[in-house]
């Protein structure tokens, strides 16, 4: 197992802690990771994009003209979709881009990004982010500390008291926060440096190993 120091918010090292292989030092799947951000990403398309056919455009109750005796091509209506103001054929409307990969598929793409992160040494743990009171000051002087880069996200146990050290992060560009159970794959390749709790750590190797 790898064995990686942990921080205090000062940026000492207060200790150490094993990381499971089976979570953190797996042969990154670029397949996995792929498909899970694909999906991700078209899960937060609105889907809004619309436009009308024929039967919705007003007007065109009636024939522009007689069916024979014209010369001219028959037409049953004006806002047919040759005509100005005619219906859009096959255009968009409406629908529902989200779709799902399977759960082993999903779940090897966030171990392959976690081990990327650590291969990568972009990767912390800290002992806690726990804050007596919500300052962005304080927070910034904790960021500052650790070295931590621009898009740095922190992820921190369901069971820690937070609330405000993530309100002290709100205000400051690039750093994002999240509880182990929100972690997605999209996120954490997206950041420069993740940053775990110890009990993140334990939350996630229990979900995944």
């Amino acid at each position: 197992m790898a064995q990686i120091d942990v921080i205090n918010r000062s940026g000492e090292v207060v200790g150490s802690i094993e990381l499971n292989d089976a979570v953190f030092a797996i042969e990154p799947n670029q397949q996995a990771l792929f498909d899970a951000i694909i999906m991700q990403q078209a899960g937060k398309r609105q889907g809004t994009a619309a436009t009308k056919g024929r039967s919705e455009v007003s007007g065109g109750g009636r024939k522009p003209y007689r069916q024979k005796g014209t010369g001219r091509a028959r037409q049953g209506s004006i806002r047919a979709p040759q005509y100005r103001g005619g219906g859009t054929v096959f255009g968009p409307t409406p629908r529902d881009y989200s779709y799902k990969i399977n759960k082993k598929v999903r779940r090897l793409a966030l171990k392959s990004a976690l081990s990327e992160k650590l291969a990568e040494e972009a990767f912390g743990v800290m002992d806690s982010l726990a804050m007596e009171a919500p300052k962005t000051k304080d927070f910034k002087a904790i960021v500052e500390a650790i070295q931590a880069p621009k898009k740095t996200l922190f992820i921190v146990g369901m069971g820690e008291d937070t609330d405000n050290a993530y309100m002290s992060s709100r205000n400051l560009p690039g750093i994002s926060m999240m509880k182990s159970s929100g972690i997605n794959v999209y996120d954490l390749v997206n950041a420069n440096k993740i940053m775990l709790t110890e009990a993140a750590v334990k939350e996630i190797e229990e979900a995944l190993a």
